[in-house]
């Protein structure tokens, strides 16, 4: 006897409450095993492959790609106990509608339109524990509908102004699609009313999703999907700068469409703030609004540095390992940061205490397609040369490849920024929560410099330091950043420092 069993979205850590499923690795039908990686999803912080926690054959998948769901939320059917048992002709529990909007069934597909009731949480029946990732916690229970408080007769109206508007017996008031298989057509009501507005248009979660992001009005579009239902296809025409089909009495919509941006496309474009962009976005207000923040900036010959950096990429050591003038300037601030503590502590706002950090996790600010990730080099300060240079180059290729783990994100003391890579001179950078420090590496340029009495053409760049001045002064921020200058214009003096 085969059961389905459904697995919920669980908890990665880091306190996320929501995932984007970027891919499903499996389809209905599939047989699985325990731990087979069956999805992809996308974090706040990073992509995270999710096992299996059952072995069976894939019932169905309850949610689309491209959908971002809470923790929580049941994402895939499984059927266990049964050898190779046949997929169930409908999922056991959908994935909720979004809020607003309440679905129905027509022809084999769900639609959606009308307000929805209330979703509260209801145990799963039986109190059965659902199976999750270890060390996951997720809710112990899915959702049900609560009871929607309205005037006596007014639920079993609305029943009915659902029944009428679904029945095959009433009138189609929308063009379909152009002649194909055979299937149900799903008319709209024609008689006006709440209820009737409610369901006029026809779509499915992921395309009133899509629709909401790309900024397109449903109500302006002629659907071309089967029953009168709107397609992916008409949104993502309409949002392309198309010509789509309007509806009578659209006229704002098709002044708003008439103009066009450059290459053709639209005037505008939306796109939906999530994932690592959300994250990012929240963590810089709540540090540019928490710590005061104070950038001072100089200006170094880094001559000597840069040809250090030449003759260490000759060497045999370092033959097989990418060395640039960031792996240097890290080591130098492992340096100095002993010189003056307060730069790597972080302000307990709590215990009215700051704590002093006698370690050294470094952040490296790495420009992803995802977005801006500051993952950490843990205890740096134990590190060498070389072994800083290994560190950071496979943090930056596991941020630009998505794959920074959330233990990478978390417990940085000081952190620096690398702008001289897109020719910028330097910056004001904020502070990553939590840091009273950051430094702004700028780019290295051949300039004109006073060197021992007389203008010579000398390596120059400017460094930027950001600091928390409610708990680092000027003196030390200005005598932190100066040790960083010595170290990086005469690399020998490490030799008296470290």
């Amino acid at each position: 006897m085969s059961d389905v069993k459904q697995f919920l979205l669980p908890d990665v850590g880091e306190g996320l409450t929501e995932a984007e499923i970027v891919s499903w690795k499996v389809k209905a039908g599939d047989t699985v095993k325990v731990n087979d990686v069956i999805v992809e999803i996308e974090t706040a912080k990073s992509l995270v492959e999710l096992p299996c926690p059952f072995a069976g054959v894939v019932d169905g998948l309850l949610v689309e790609e491209g959908e971002t769901v809470p923790v929580g939320t049941p994402i895939i059917a499984v059927r266990v106990g049964g050898a190779g048992g046949a997929p169930a002709a409908a999922p056991a529990a959908p994935a909720a509608a979004p809020a607003g909007e309440a679905r129905a069934q027509a022809g084999g597909e769900t639609l959606v339109g009308g307000p929805a009731e209330d979703l509260v949480p209801a145990p799963k029946p039986g109190g059965e524990r659902q199976a999750v990732l270890v060390g996951y916690g997720p809710r112990t229970g899915a959702t049900t509908r609560r009871p929607r408080k309205s005037a006596p007769g007014h639920a079993a109206a609305a029943e009915a102004g659902v029944r009428e508007a679904f029945s095959t017996a009433a009138p189609v008031s929308r063009p379909v699609a152009p002649p194909g298989p055979a299937r149900p057509v799903v008319p709209v009501p024609q008689e006006p009313g709440p209820s009737a507005a409610r369901l006029r248009v026809l779509a499915k979660p992921p395309v009133r999703k899509l629709a909401k992001d790309l900024g397109v009005d449903l109500g302006a579009l002629v659907p071309s999907g089967p029953g009168g239902t709107v397609t992916r296809e008409d949104v993502q025409s309409a949002a392309d700068g198309g010509a789509p089909a309007v509806a009578a009495g659209t006229a704002g919509a098709q002044a708003a469409a008439a103009g066009t941006g450059w290459d053709g496309g639209p005037r505008e474009e939306r796109v939906a703030i999530r994932s690592v962009r959300k994250h990012t976005a929240a963590n810089v207000t709540r540090s540019a609004f928490t710590a005061p923040h104070v950038t001072e900036f100089v200006t170094v010959d880094v001559t000597r540095t840069m040809r250090l950096v030449d003759r260490l990429r000759t060497s045999r050591e370092f033959r097989e390992v990418r060395l640039s003038p960031l792996t240097l300037l890290a080591r130098a601030l492992c340096v100095a940061v002993r010189r003056t503590p307060e730069v790597n502590a972080t302000w307990d706002d709590e215990a009215q205490e700051i704590v002093l950090k006698r370690y050294v996790n470094l952040g490296i600010a790495s420009a992803t397609p995802r977005g801006l990730m500051v993952p950490n080099v843990k205890d740096a300060h134990l590190l060498d040369l070389r072994g800083l240079a290994d560190a950071i180059n496979a943090l930056v290729v596991t941020a630009r490849e998505g794959r920074t783990p959330p233990s990478d994100m978390a417990g940085g003391t000081i952190s620096i920024t690398n702008v001289g890579v897109f020719g910028v001179d330097t910056g004001t950078p904020i502070l990553p929560p939590g840091e009273s420090a950051i430094v702004c590496f700028g780019a290295v340029r051949e300039q004109p410099w006073v060197h021992k009495g007389k203008v010579r053409p000398r390596m120059v760049t400017t460094l930027g330091l950001s600091f928390d001045h409610r708990l680092v002064d000027g003196e030390q921020g200005s005598r932190f950043l100066a040790d960083l200058a010595a170290l990086l214009e005469d690399p020998a003096q490490a030799l008296a420092w470290a």
